[in-house]
């Protein structure tokens, strides 16, 4: 088995993007990236988007290998839906804080408390809590995923206490959730938004609903990722403060080059709001992983179908719904 951290490369940023190329091509591999990291990463791969938009591209894809620059749950979700596809993650220790604020063996408990409830999960949750769940939701669906049930379902909602509290305002539920959070968007403090927006005071202020609440209660626009990207190419601001990762800037940035954007930092010292696990995403880590074919995702067959099941339902109804 070879050890990624130990091999050293001598390539610089041009190469590895030149080798990245040919391998994509010689083993028949798509790359697909999450916004948020690294942007050099998100410019060479052949999808970026959220988890969503993500998941729907593992489904319909015709390569042979699925590379995942993300975090692990989101390639763990890539093989649940393509089981009979090789998917790689560059680094195998690329986590979720929020993934990881929800431990199977404690949920289960959880859950056990309430067996007149379905339980609704976030996507990014690990591949066993999915076995546990019976829908599946994402950021961009969730609030019409939930409203797709009659308002007397009693219903669990997992991992994200933020996100959670968010649905329970929109849709006027009272939604049971699970005591976990993104340190990313929950370490975001109101007082940095307050400072922006006297110094950007034409700036709408746009944000992740996995912020708090009093975050969300200062926003313009409350969006999944790709909904907040949209609102940006969209929406006549010429400025916008972003509560998010840093990582969506560079699209952003991309596709409204006239406009200015602002990250809320995760606190004084910094001016980013960096994922610590998305940052673990390099071009070598990545060349290596392609060229080595690891670390690669294994689930076993019971998982892969148990978790596929509350996906599947997902897609189900938001196809129903004109979703996708």
């Amino acid at each position: 088995m070879i050890l990624q951290e130990k091999i050293k490369t001598n390539f610089d940023d041009t190469e590895l993007i030149d080798k990245i190329e040919q391998l994509k091509k010689e083993k028949n591999a798509i790359l697909l990236a999450h916004f948020y990291v690294d942007e050099k990463i998100q410019d060479i791969a052949d999808y970026v988007g959220d988890s969503l938009g993500l998941s729907q591209k593992a489904v319909k894809t015709n390569a042979d290998m699925i590379v995942f620059a993300g975090v692990h749950f989101m390639a763990e979700t890539a093989k649940i839906l393509s089981p009979d596809k090789k998917v790689l993650i560059p680094d195998f220790d690329a986590g979720c804080s929020l993934a990881n604020s929800c431990p199977p063996q404690e949920f289960g408990l959880f859950k056990e408390k309430y067996p007149d409830h379905i339980v609704i999960s976030y996507i990014n949750c690990s591949a066993l809590i999915k076995t546990m769940s019976d829908i599946i939701c994402t950021s961009g669906n969730a609030v019409q995923i939930v409203e797709s049930f009659p308002k007397n379902q009693k219903i669990l909602f997992a991992p994200d206490k933020n996100f959670g509290g968010y649905i329970n305002r929109v849709t006027g539920r009272k939604m049971i959730f699970w005591n976990g959070a993104c340190e990313v968007h929950d370490n975001l403090k109101t007082e940095s938004i307050i400072k922006m927006k006297n110094k950007y005071p034409d700036a709408k202020v746009i944000a992740h609903p996995e912020c708090k609440e009093q975050i969300l209660e200062l926003a313009d626009f409350v969006g999944s990722t790709t909904a907040l990207l949209n609102f940006t190419k969209k929406d006549k601001a010429k400025k916008f403060i972003v509560a998010t990762e840093s990582g969506i800037l560079h699209q952003m940035r991309k596709e409204s080059p006239q406009k200015e954007f602002y990250i809320v930092a995760k606190d004084d010292k910094s001016n980013c709001n960096d994922c610590s696990y998305m940052k673990m995403n390099s071009l070598q880590k990545l060349y290596l992983c392609m060229k080595n074919e690891y670390p690669q995702i294994h689930l076993n067959n019971e998982i892969i179908i148990k978790a596929r099941k509350p996906i599947e339902r997902m897609f189900e109804i938001s196809r129903s719904l004109g979703l996708i």
